[in-house]
């Protein structure tokens, strides 16, 4: 299969794995070298892979569910030359019982979703925000030395011009007074 965009391959995977019965979650991509752009992008199960362990931060946090089961389930894309998002890869098997929405009262996969992949999704969400907050601030950062860049080439120009003016007016003065 192949897609217009990005989005719309996300789309039509979410609307798969609504009419199956799982929740799609955006996962890995792989950025062009080029111009930054995503170029290759992994949409998975919610309940693929498996919670990394790390330790407690407080002992009055209550442990959250188990959601991921190493579920397998995916489609991968990828953008051609022509620009078209191209299915490269789909695995349709699930190792957990599946949940099809009726499509006569369908709910929101927010209204499906249990409050631990709530939290899940939140997380997700905040890293994401996080590291477009790391970029944009790398943006910046790179944009203010550009800035100081130029302010200091504006100043070594006006430096250089006033050279000018002031020999100007010196071969001027010389020369009325010759």
């Amino acid at each position: 299969m192949e897609f217009e965009s990005e989005e719309a391959a996300k789309v039509f995977y979410d609307a798969y794995a609504t009419r199956v019965g799982f929740i799609m979650r955006v996962d890995a991509f792989r950025r062009s070298m080029r111009d930054g752009k995503v170029v290759w992008r992994r949409l998975v199960c919610n309940k693929e892979g498996f919670r990394k362990l790390r330790p407690r931060r407080s002992e009055n946090r209550k442990p959250r569910a188990i959601t991921r089961e190493g579920c397998k389930a995916m489609i991968v894309v990828k953008k051609e030359k022509s620009g078209k998002w191209v299915v490269t890869r789909f695995v349709e098997e699930h190792n957990h019982q599946l949940v099809p929405i009726p499509t006569n009262g369908r709910r929101s996969i927010l209204l499906s979703q249990t409050p631990d992949e709530k939290d899940v999704k939140i997380r997700e969400l905040t890293a994401e925000l996080q590291r477009e907050r790391k970029r944009s601030a790398a943006f910046q950062e790179q944009l203010d030395m550009v800035l100081r860049e130029m302010e200091e080439h504006s100043n070594h120009l006006s430096r250089n011009i006033d050279d000018i003016v002031q020999s100007v007016r010196e071969i001027e003065s010389k020369q009325v007074a010759s």
